[in-house]
């Protein structure tokens, strides 16, 4: 409620870019007061072993993570963990720095508690993340917080520089993937946001199939070890188009799928519709976005199978719409929207309601993936949610 009411005071008031700069700054100041940071990850991280999480070979402490856009250049992954997620991706992040589009470049729709946004992946480059995160991983280390042992899961989101051409995707993604494999918990691969021109013709199988193979090579060669690969896909497909990238998922062994990203349709909203038309070109984000990635989430899900990773992301506010994601197939959930309406506890609050309403169902689906270290497939049945919940 406190956050609400600075939100309407305050933050709704204030340019939305300027507005996430404080309060992502906020957040990394108090990460940085030891003090402050262990009483946030000792109250706000998710507690309760039935909420753990093995997919991708890793143990999640709780399904629920922060999407990629809301820290593109890996500066405040501990504070954001302390937070409450799970896990957090980092990126989109490019070959290339690039500053993105021109300002404005994004919106908000509070009657929809929703976004706009055309950010068109402004980050500082794979190789300044790379450096970045290079020194995160040996501060981690020497406070004992290795990887698998104590230390956030990290994700890193790869997308496509603006100024490379279609032809030159591969090599480009390729660069992002050597610099950045050795240093992920997991990647994946951005074909889907709306506002890099092009990127998502890469989402036709044919132009799919040698970018994620390529993409692959790169980042195990790179890492001197499977790193679990994943690819973005956006809620605009057609259904059979679904169905193919679905196909090619398990064909060349990908270890899973975020579904999904932004749309760029604009039916079922409350904003009149000249105020959205407005606001231009972009994706938009939020709870309008629910259903859609509801349906693809089950689309995939009966087109996979029970083994592959598919991680939810879309429309998820509550821990009732959290909880229904899980129940449809999601082996893993991520959020961004919710964050800017709900305030800095929302991970927090999310856990919290999934292991009140005990949203954990028996069945097979919640699964350890090919293990990052060797590639193998560790388990073929329940994985620990189901083992806790039977217990």
């Amino acid at each position: 409620m406190l956050y609400r009411l600075l939100f309407a005071a305050v933050f709704r008031r204030m340019d939305p870019e300027r507005a996430h700069r404080l309060g992502f700054g906020a957040i990394r100041a108090a990460a940085a007061v030891p003090g402050v940071a262990r009483v946030l990850r000792s109250s706000c991280g998710p507690r309760d072993p039935a909420l753990s999480v093995r997919a991708l070979g890793l143990d999640f402490p709780g399904p629920f993570g922060l999407a990629a856009g809301f820290d593109k250049n890996a500066v405040g992954i501990d504070g954001l963990a302390a937070l409450g997620f799970a896990f957090v991706e980092v990126g989109t992040v490019t070959a290339r720095p690039q500053p993105g589009n021109p300002a404005p470049r994004l919106f908000r729709l509070p009657r929809d508690r929703a976004l706009v946004n055309r950010m068109g992946f402004n980050n500082d480059g794979a190789e300044a993340v790379a450096a970045r995160l290079t020194r995160w991983r040996e501060r981690q280390r020497r406070q004992g917080r290795t990887r698998g042992a104590g230390s956030p899961i990290v994700g890193i989101n790869l997308g496509k520089s603006k100024v490379v051409p279609e032809d030159e995707a591969i090599a480009d993604y390729e660069t992002s993937a050597r610099l950045l494999a050795p240093l992920a918990d997991y990647l994946v691969v951005n074909v889907s946001s709306p506002n890099t021109p092009g990127l998502r013709n890469l989402q036709a199988v044919s132009v799919l199939r040698p970018l994620l193979l390529a993409v692959r090579a790169a980042a195990d060669e790179a890492a001197g070890r499977r790193v679990p690969l994943l690819v973005k896909i956006a809620p605009d497909l057609a259904d059979q188009d679904i169905d193919a990238v679905a196909d090619l998922a398990v064909e060349i062994g990908l270890d899973g799928i975020v579904a999904t990203n932004t749309t760029i349709r604009r039916d079922g909203l409350s904003t009149p519709s000249p105020e959205v038309e407005a606001l231009g070109a972009g994706g938009l984000s939020g709870p309008v976005l629910r259903e859609r990635a509801l349906e693809v989430l089950r689309r995939l899900r009966a087109r996979v199978g029970d083994e592959m990773t598919i991680v939810g992301v879309g429309g998820i506010t509550t821990a009732d719409a959290a909880a229904e994601r899980l129940a449809a197939g999601a082996t893993l959930l991520q959020g961004y929207t919710g964050f800017v309406y709900e305030g800095p506890f929302w991970a927090a609050r999310i856990h919290r309601g999934l292991s009140r309403s005990g949203w954990i169902q028996p069945g097979p689906r919640r699964h350890d993936a090919s293990s990052p270290e060797t590639g193998r497939n560790q388990s073929s049945g329940p994985g620990r949610r189901e083992e806790n919940a039977s217990r």
